[in-house]
């Protein structure tokens, strides 16, 4: 029961929270893993250039990417600010190849002028660097796999139902057809897999429970900066307080049946969230007693904490 207890005391100070975040995901067990979970291998890859039109012009531009299947799920293309090759596109439209639909060009220091053509594609929904972009810029999120890792009914008739490396080639023999791809380099880059199955892990938009990092870690910082807890050696003092300054919100819900379950309601009839320590017989809102349990577990982590 105390594991349980810290949930509800977090709940209760508002430091847990479901939400439609990005996670690392395991298209062979269908849960949520922890950054901990996943194993970054180097492998031999390629990376793709293709033009994207601009609305109303003669004009393309170059974007660069290693994951041509997700290009699909594109919701705008980002430039750096201080990029002078590309400021007279920021604010203008290109139109995605395949899918036809509109996307904004938008400027992002994240991005890096040197890498590829300086000039990138944005899915927020499966990669992470650029669902923080979206979280920065307010673009749409499209997440286009079902949780097996196949193509959803997000993209073109022609691709769903594709697994990712089927998806890559259609999407490739696609765009060279209508003379889109251009330059292809070796690439060699870390791919994450699952250490438990070896499956390759999506980066995917799910909903999820979350702990509320920030306010946790503030003490923890502070008692560094003020010399309360000291580090030795020293050097980690700086390694620890940047830790604790980039913390990010921690997903602790799993789909895997390994953890206590979440001491979690929704009422059928009203969809009320009902948190409780004792399983309750009624909602607490409408007086219901149409109650379904939130079939999550939670992350082993959380349990041991």
């Amino acid at each position: 029961r105390s594991v349980l207890e810290a949930f509800i005391e977090l709940y209760e100070r508002g430091l847990i929270y479901k939400g439609n975040r990005l996670v690392n995901w395991c298209p062979l067990s269908k849960s949520a893993i922890s950054d901990e979970e996943v194993i970054h291998r180097e492998k031999k890859g390629k990376l793709w250039y293709f033009s994207y039109p601009i609305k109303e012009s003669e004009d393309f531009l170059i974007v660069a990417t290693t994951r041509p299947e997700t290009m699909l799920g594109d919701t705008a293309v980002a430039v750096n600010p201080k990029d002078d090759r590309y400021k007279k596109f920021i604010g203008k439209t290109v139109i995605l190849p395949l899918v036809g639909r509109e996307i904004p060009v938008i400027e992002d220091d994240f991005v890096d002028p040197d890498f590829g053509t300086g000039c990138v594609k944005v899915t927020p929904a499966h990669d992470p660097n650029d669902f923080e972009i979206a979280q920065r810029s307010g673009l749409e999120m499209m997440d286009i796999f079902t949780p097996e890792a196949y193509l959803n009914d997000n993209v073109p008739k022609d691709y769903r139902g594709l697994n990712r490396s089927q998806a890559r080639k259609r999407v490739l023999s696609s765009l060279k057809a209508l003379g889109l791809v251009g330059e292809v380099k070796d690439h060699p880059h870390a791919v994450p897999h699952c250490y438990r199955c070896n499956e390759v892990v999506e980066p995917r938009l799910s909903l999820q429970w979350f702990v509320r990092m920030k306010p946790l870690a503030k003490p923890a910082l502070q008692a560094s900066m003020d010399g309360t807890i000291t580090f030795t050696p020293s050097h980690w003092q700086k390694v620890y307080e940047r830790w604790m300054e980039d913390i990010r919100d921690w997903c602790i819900s799993r789909q895997l049946w390994w953890g206590h379950q979440l001491p979690v309601w929704y009422c059928d009839e009203c969809d009320e969230t009902i948190v409780a320590r004792e399983d309750p017989t009624n909602c607490s809102s409408c007086g219901s007693s149409k109650l379904t349990r939130d079939p999550d577990v939670l992350d082993t982590w959380f349990s041991s904490w």
